[in-house]
């Protein structure tokens, strides 16, 4: 899982961009993907960088749907 921390219940990644507005060009690709895959990373953004985090909240934990998502968005 390049670039993906596994920590608890959750795999969390940092992405840093040039500025505020590639930042949120990439969250809004992330959240096509997402919403295609029907499961939703948490997102916390400050300035140029945008933290995601993968967690099945209703199986209280990872599961398989967070590293297929966690994959697919390393394309993106």
């Amino acid at each position: 899982m390049d670039g993906w921390t596994e920590t608890g219940n959750a795999l969390i990644q940092e992405w840093v961009f040039k500025d505020f507005a590639e930042a949120m060009i990439f969250v809004n690709k992330v959240a096509a993907v997402a919403e295609e895959a029907n499961h939703h990373p948490d997102f916390h953004i400050v300035w140029n960088r945008v933290t995601l985090t993968l967690s099945t909240h209703d199986a209280g934990g990872l599961t398989e749907k967070d590293f297929a998502l966690a994959e697919r968005l390393n394309t993106v």
